[in-house]
């Protein structure tokens, strides 16, 4: 039996890490909803989620990253389509990220600099 190849451009790493997400839907507020992310990609991302979310809906994502020796919080914020979906995980194709970086999580709350 030939083994399938995997048809991905880009290498997909294990990682679990909490995600926020909302669809973006015209005309409605959409609520955030919150999962873990299975793997990623420099262009996609798998996570689970509670419910099958809608196929081709654009999506909006914050996903905690893990920054080591950093006092910061860092977090990725994206943004895609929802490319494949069921009851408990979704695969994004991210159409646009950006890191952002909290200076002020690192102090305590009511600290003066």
């Amino acid at each position: 039996m030939a083994k399938a190849t995997d048809r991905r451009e880009t290498q997909r790493f294990n990682i679990h890490l909490p995600i926020h997400f909302r669809i973006s839907q015209r005309g409605e507020t959409s609520r955030w909803a919150t999962g873990v992310t299975c793997d990623m990609s420099s262009n996609g991302v798998t996570f689970r989620c509670r419910k099958p979310l809608p196929i081709g809906a654009h999506i909006e994502m914050t996903i905690e990253w893990p920054a080591r020796q950093d006092p910061n919080a860092v977090e990725l914020l994206a943004t895609g389509f929802v490319i494949r979906s069921s009851a408990s995980k979704a695969a994004v194709s991210m159409t646009a990220h950006r890191f952002r970086v909290d200076a002020n999580a690192g102090e305590p709350m009511g600290a003066i600099a």
